[in-house]
């Protein structure tokens, strides 16, 4: 399952006010592995955060894994309107159910650009899933995570780091950062499974 950020910090640019907004880059990153990968592996998709949703409530399971998923994952990030909160545990907690993760071994992959900002507990979450799984592993990518804490070098503020890594860390993941798009694609081929097309050094 890939969970996917559609809130409303996706549509930032950087803070040199020169960068496409993280949407874009993401849309970019996912149009180019998506069938490569989506050739060999059933695919589902979660969106969480779209739509200006002040109260925290647009989390939505577009489908579970299928097969040649990748224009329905394609069509449905092109048409995400990233303005809302950041319901990430949600999302995480959604695409676990569709893996019926209590009694099946799967694969959870989140593309996040922050932290969760709508009350929920990533932590907790993944100490659930770890304990109650059969054998569910969560990656988290970080993509282009900036502190909360203003710096005036911010643009350059490369170590952040998403609240959201335990998530792969109590559950036998990986959490990478990206910087660019090329790392996104990297770190999606290598959450997905299809490292035989590239690589990303971890951090």
């Amino acid at each position: 399952m890939i969970v996917f950020d559609g809130s409303g910090s996706m549509a930032e640019m950087g803070f040199n006010k020169i960068d496409v907004p993280r949407i874009i880059e993401a849309r970019e990153a996912l149009h180019s592995v998506l069938p490569q990968i989506a050739a060999m592996r059933r695919l589902g998709l979660v969106v969480y955060g779209p739509g200006g949703d002040a109260e925290c409530k647009s989390t939505e399971l577009h489908f579970g894994p299928r097969p040649d998923a990748a224009r329905p994952i394609s069509a449905a990030v092109d048409a995400i309107d990233p303005t809302g909160n950041t319901p990430l545990t949600e999302g995480v907690r959604l695409a676990a159910e569709a893996l019926e993760y209590r009694t099946r071994a799967g694969a959870i992959v989140l593309v996040t650009d922050g932290d969760e900002t709508c009350g929920g507990a990533p932590c907790q979450l993944a100490a659930d899933l770890a304990a109650e799984g059969l054998d569910l592993t969560v990656h988290v990518i970080g993509f282009k995570v900036r502190s909360s804490h203003f710096r005036w070098d911010s643009e350059r503020d490369t170590e952040a780091v998403s609240n959201a890594r335990c998530l792969a860390d109590r559950t036998g993941g990986e959490y990478f950062s990206a910087e660019s798009v090329q790392d996104l694609i990297g770190a999606l081929r290598v959450t997905l499974g299809c490292n035989v097309f590239g690589a990303l050094t971890r951090p």
